[in-house]
């Protein structure tokens, strides 16, 4: 068995802020803020998934992703289905998925120019502990005072619909040929399978499980990594100690060891649990 702790890589975001969440610290008063936190893999390899921590104080653009088929058309290694674990929300924080009625692209295309699309969009209250799932194609729009985790596959390609007046490149012709302007459906979770394991996501990309603290063994088979993020508590995997705010590959069989009260995401490709 194979266990790494991830390095972190910090991204500044005109959207992010500058007081993050426990475990990372805080930028500079007097600098950029930061929007994301990634983990990154050793080397030069592209993973399947990406993990990353997002630090709002504004709203997100108006956005979409291809799918794998519309990815590769482009030339482009693998499109990006997403998901987001909410760890906190501002009381009147919403996200954005879909749009409330069906509409043609050539309206989608006249309000993304105009700024209207903002009451196309369905704007969904979350908060903390709340779980959303984003497939490729789906319109939408990360809120204000929210702080998540986003599993994701590992593409940053992001076609901007709308900015609200920001100084940013938009790819309004990528983006609505992708985006499928219609009211949003819930990916259903399959729900609790044991008593300390419940799957948040089982497919089609990806599958993403919530674990309890204790004693665990993981075996993998040959070739797939799982991510491990730790979101809340503290353990070892394979004698490599993790927290809170960190993000472990795991490869091959490996023992867990969680405190109790710990809570544990664990991600890995494909389209069914192992």
């Amino acid at each position: 068995m194979t266990a790494t702790l991830l390095a972190t890589h910090r991204v500044e975001k005109p959207w992010g802020r500058h007081k993050l969440w426990p475990g990372f610290a805080d930028p500079a008063a007097d600098g950029d803020p930061v929007g994301e936190i990634w983990f990154q893999t050793p080397g030069d390899s592209t993973p399947d998934l990406l993990i990353k921590y997002l630090f709002t104080s504004e709203k997100l653009s108006v956005q979409v992703h291809p799918n794998d088929e519309q990815a590769h058309a482009a030339g482009l290694p693998r499109g990006k289905d997403e998901c987001w674990v909410i760890l906190d929300a501002e009381p009147d924080s919403t996200i954005a998925l879909g749009t409330k009625q069906p509409v043609d692209r050539e309206t989608l295309r006249a309000a993304a120019l105009d700024g209207s699309i903002e009451d196309l969009l369905d704007w969904k209250p979350v908060k903390a502990g709340d779980f959303l799932y984003s497939g490729s194609g789906t319109i939408h729009a990360i809120g204000a005072g929210i702080t998540l985790v986003e599993v994701q596959q590992n593409s940053e390609t992001t076609y901007r619909l709308y900015d609200y007046g920001r100084p940013r490149e938009l790819h309004l012709d990528q983006g609505i040929a992708v985006a499928e302007p219609v009211p949003y459906v819930p990916n259903p979770m399959p729900g609790k399978v044991a008593d300390d394991r419940a799957i948040l996501v089982e497919g089609p990309k990806f599958v993403l499980e919530r674990w309890e603290g204790g004693h665990r063994k993981v075996k993998l088979p040959e070739g797939v990594t799982g991510w491990l993020v730790p979101l809340k508590g503290e353990g070892v995997a394979d004698g490599v100690p993790f927290r809170a705010g960190d993000c472990l590959t795991l490869e091959g069989g490996a023992e867990l060891e969680a405190a109790m009260g710990s809570d544990l995401l664990f991600a890995y490709p494909g389209n069914r649990r192992i």
